[in-house]
């Protein structure tokens, strides 16, 4: 039956001259469909040199709306229109502009994570990979960073010399993560090394040995000669890790790490947004011009 659906999606993507973009944390039966897998700076990069007519975005809104502004020539499907992202519900493009009068001097980031709109109202965008160069770049000494408070936080850490005012916003999957859920697994695991993305908690942070995104700690678990390693992120990344190190084991930090707006997305609704071309991403072209140009400074450092 799967096999049939794939042969069926390879034609439809040669008669609509497709490309399937997932990021890391879909379901496995998506991820062997793609054309490109990745985490959000990858993918939105991909997306701006691809040359296929049609980009059917396998992940969730944002990041539909992200390709959108960065190819508006595209036609651009999400194939699961209510697949969003609760952290980036957690603050608007409204809100932003009032708390800005606050803070009058502060340079806006933004976390990709987060709608064309609050993009449109920010100075540059950055994602868990280059969240760190993204804020050292900037010539202002006061920093409001949104909507993720934990990556925020941990950007802070690391650069000193700016205050970094932090949004109240989470990822409500690496929120769930507690230093009980850690105490636990390495206690069970005592030399397994721990590798976390930086949207968790920051007692998480603290505690683990390597912090990164989500490309980051697959790049990390490549070099570890490790045979156990404990992985801190959204369960899906596990499908590339164990793909490329069948060596290895992997223990998820805690079965919590599953999002359930990453796993909305099945093959039946690639192949159905696709074949009767529903669910396009449309972004207000004054909106995005505005959010272009904040992702655009990103991309460019």
């Amino acid at each position: 039956m799967k096999e049939n659906l794939k042969a069926k999606l390879i034609e439809l993507k040669k008669e609509k001259n497709a490309v399937i973009l997932a990021h890391n944390y879909q379901l496995d039966e998506i991820q062997e469909v793609a054309d490109y897998i990745g985490d959000s700076l990858a993918l939105s990069k991909i997306a701006m040199s691809v040359k296929e007519d049609v980009i059917v975005f396998c992940g969730v809104k944002f990041m539909a709306e992200t390709a959108k502004i960065l190819s508006p020539d595209k036609k651009v499907i999400l194939p699961v229109i209510e697949a969003g992202c609760p952290m980036a519900d957690m603050v608007t493009a409204e809100e932003l502009r009032n708390v800005k009068k606050d803070y009058p001097e502060a340079a806006v980031v933004c976390y990709v994570n987060s709608s064309a709109e609050v993009k449109a109202e920010s100075d540059i965008c950055c994602t868990s990979s280059n969240a760190i160069n993204v804020v050292d770049s900037i010539k202002s000494d006061q920093i409001l960073f949104v909507p993720d408070q934990n990556l925020g936080s941990y950007v802070a850490e690391q650069i000193k010399d700016k205050e970094v005012i932090l949004w109240q916003g989470f990822c409500i999957v690496h929120n769930r993560v507690t230093s009980q859920n850690l105490l636990h697994i390495k206690e069970k695991y005592q030399f397994a090394p721990v590798l976390v993305h930086p949207e968790c908690r920051p007692e998480i942070v603290e505690q683990a040995d390597f912090i990164g995104s989500t490309s980051e700690i697959i790049r990390e678990v490549k070099k570890l000669k490790d045979k156990k390693i404990i992985i801190g992120t959204e369960k899906g990344i596990l499908y590339t890790l164990k793909k490329q190190n069948p060596d290895k084991d992997f223990i998820l930090l805690s079965e919590k790490l599953t999002c359930m707006n990453m796993k909305k997305t099945t093959l039946k609704d690639v192949i159905s947004s696709l074949e009767n071309e529903t669910n396009i991403i449309e972004v207000d072209e004054s909106v995005r011009k505005k959010a272009y140009d904040a992702l655009k400074k990103m991309i460019l450092l």
